[in-house]
């Protein structure tokens, strides 16, 4: 006489986690209650072997009426999760924040830096005008726009007036003052980690970005399916650039990879 459904039990396939799992895992959550799941399920394949995901574990929690506690926080997170204005902690931590410079703002060059290039951007000679201000605030102002984006009239007032740091900007970066600080600095860190100044290798690369409303080439790369610019990249093995050139998005990489090697062999041909 065949059986019926109900002595031959469900049909499909045999649960992951039998009854001797259920009872290693009551175990677990006995002795280490505000365990994670992921914990929990890395502590069930020590004991047992059994390799499952932490969606079949809390399954199982579930049907067992398994309860487990929540795990604890850290002061800072139990803080902010309860509003009582602990500091949340998302990307860097305050120790490689810059402080505020004379400027008021964190983009300031230290003293120690602007040491390193100030001989890019003095005057060289006595002939001229005296400068009406300091160096440093011009170079200051200027890399406060290029790391905030802002227009050159919403210059903060605590920098020189933006038409002459526009005008000092676009003198030079003609004459390449801000590549010969780059290239000093990268030069600077590759010899503090112990490589040689120079690069012996390096790696080409592009990404699209979005395009801004304020004009300029702009394309639609159908690969990646973004519409603006193109940014085309020549890298040491640090990751730190050697050259880069920018394009609308629909130019090809194979078409664009000549300019920018083109740009960065002349300076690193004995080197690599």
């Amino acid at each position: 006489m065949e059986r019926s459904t109900s002595e031959r039990g469900r049909p499909g396939r045999r649960p992951a986690l039998t009854a001797e799992h259920i009872e290693v895992l009551r175990a677990i959550t006995c002795e280490q209650p505000r365990s994670s799941l992921d914990e929990v399920k890395r502590e069930l394949e020590r004991r047992t072997g059994v390799v499952v995901c932490t969606v079949t574990v809390r399954r199982a929690l579930r049907e067992a009426g398994i309860e487990r506690l929540k795990p604890q926080r850290r002061a800072g997170e139990r803080a902010v999760a309860q509003g009582t204005g602990g500091a949340l902690r998302v990307g860097y931590t305050e120790a490689p924040r810059r402080a505020d410079g004379p400027s008021g703002m964190n983009t300031d060059l230290t003293d120690a830096e602007w040491i390193l290039v100030a001989d890019l951007f003095e005057r060289r000679g006595g002939r001229g005008t005296p400068a009406r201000h300091p160096r440093k605030q011009m170079v200051d102002a200027c890399c406060y726009v290029v790391r905030t984006g802002c227009a050159w009239r919403l210059l903060p007032k605590s920098f020189p007036p933006w038409r002459g740091v526009y005008k000092a900007f676009s003198r030079w970066a003609a004459a390449g003052s801000f590549e010969a600080m780059h290239d000093r600095l990268r030069q600077q860190w590759r010899d503090r980690i112990g490589r040689n100044p120079e690069p012996t290798a390096a790696i080409i690369d592009a990404q699209s970005t979005r395009s801004t409303a304020q004009g300029g080439q702009s394309g639609f790369d159908a690969g990646k399916k973004v519409k603006g610019r193109k940014r085309h990249l020549v890298v040491d093995t640090l990751g730190l650039l050697l050259a880069v050139t920018v394009t609308s998005a629909s130019v090809q990489d194979r078409d664009a990879a000549a300019p920018v090697v083109e740009q960065a062999w002349p300076r690193y041909l004995p080197h690599l």
